[in-house]
């Protein structure tokens, strides 16, 4: 879908890497830019080989990386040589930073006038916050996703186990990139785009939990009571635990009446009335928990599904590798990487029927394609031989 669109990703960690990983499986030539060191998510999580780690290989699979010292002159211009031949800039890099390198949106524009300068950031720029260092636990914190754990019920604040204010961003910062990449193609206009992650992640958590707070005066409390139930979890089984949810009238009416309580259901309006119901979360998903524990899980998941009612058993990383939805859709793959041997491969969600997903090279080792890159950029193999020594740029 994005063949032909070339993206230059001087950007770090998770947040813009997995921006462009997406924009990569959509077909897009993404030039990574790392410093001499690398991008520091080489070296986390597991490797076979020093900066070939694994969180990296997953979110930067299907780009060419260049080493590009730009804190020297020639790395700076060979940068915008880069930037004029391209339709995006994403960084990562604070905004005050990008302007002692003289890589702010004005000097990469006066190369090249309709790129898409696409700034990811902790916090939007004009507040007080604009310059502060941000990662996705301080993220988590800052917006309330953390606090809503103590609201739920559990004895302290805690952060979600993976990423996701990252993440999230990232996903935000792909949306505003096709956007701006859909309204160039209209108007031939580049410009610069902010994705801020506080932002992006204040609306998550508003948009669910103002609740009453949305009207002036308050309607009632912040929050929205199914989400922050203390028994909306998997519940347990006799034997391990299950996922459902009874979401619509019909649901809750046919799973009492599955496990032959339908008169209790009746009797108590806090069960089958939908209004009271939302204002006992706790004692209706109280009663669902209970009448769970007394059957196996798989008893639960037969019985369920027969029913046409929403359940699914609860995963982890060793049921997933063996899923055989995932195994069946071709989600989870074995690749062999040219440097880290056989390795699993995580196929692109996003299906189109007119554009099949593009063969997707491997992550690249550090400076890979530096040299290919600065010679798609006008550079002579002197000039490059030149670089390399001088450390402006590397390859393996």
């Amino acid at each position: 879908m994005l063949a032909g669109v070339r993206i230059v990703d001087l950007t770090t960690v998770i947040m813009g890497p997995f921006a462009t990983h997406v924009l990569a499986d959509y077909g897009a030539d993404v030039i990574k830019v790392e410093p001499p060191e690398g991008d520091i998510m080489r070296y986390a999580s597991a490797a076979r080989h020093h900066g070939m780690g694994a969180i990296f290989l997953h979110g930067n699979r299907g780009k060419r990386s260049i080493v590009l010292d730009l804190k020297t002159e020639a790395g700076r211009a060979a940068l915008l040589r880069v930037c004029a031949r391209a339709d995006v800039l994403v960084h990562n890099v604070r905004r005050a930073a990008m302007q002692r390198l003289g890589l702010d949106y004005e000097s990469v524009a006066a190369a090249n006038p309709r790129i898409i300068y696409t700034t990811l950031a902790g916090f939007g720029n004009g507040g007080p916050y604009a310059e502060r260092p941000a990662y996705d636990d301080l993220i988590q914190g800052a917006s309330g996703l953390a606090h809503l754990f103590e609201r739920a019920g559990d004895p302290r604040p805690r952060y979600v186990p993976a990423l996701i204010a990252d993440r999230i961003g990232g996903l935000a910062a792909v949306n505003a990139i096709l956007a701006a990449l859909f309204a160039r193609e209209r108007s031939g206009l580049g410009g610069a785009v902010d994705v801020p992650m506080f932002e992006t992640l204040v609306e998550l958590v508003l948009s669910d939990h103002l609740g009453g707070e949305t009207f002036d005066p308050p309607e009632g409390p912040a929050g929205y009571a199914r989400a922050l139930s203390a028994n909306r979890r998997p519940y347990p089984t006799a034997d391990g635990y299950v996922c459902v949810l009874l979401y619509t009238e019909a649901h809750w009416a046919r799973f009492f009446a599955l496990v032959g309580r339908t008169a209790e259901y009746e009797a108590d309006r806090r069960l089958s009335d939908s209004r009271l119901r939302a204002a006992h979360y706790d004692v209706a998903y109280g009663a669902v928990a209970e009448i769970l524990a007394t059957r196996p899980t798989a008893h639960w998941l037969d019985a369920l599904g027969l029913a046409d009612l929403p359940v699914m058993p609860l995963g982890d990383v060793a049921t997933l590798l063996a899923d055989p939805h995932l195994t069946a859709s071709g989600f989870l793959t074995t690749e062999e990487h040219p440097s880290e041997g056989p390795i699993r491969s995580l196929g692109v969600p996003v299906r189109h029927a007119a554009f099949p997903a593009p063969a997707r090279g491997p992550a690249p080792r550090l400076g890979e394609h530096s040299r290919e890159i600065l010679r798609e950029a006008g550079y002579p193999e002197a000039t490059i031989d030149a670089m390399l020594t001088a450390g402006v740029t590397t390859e393996p």
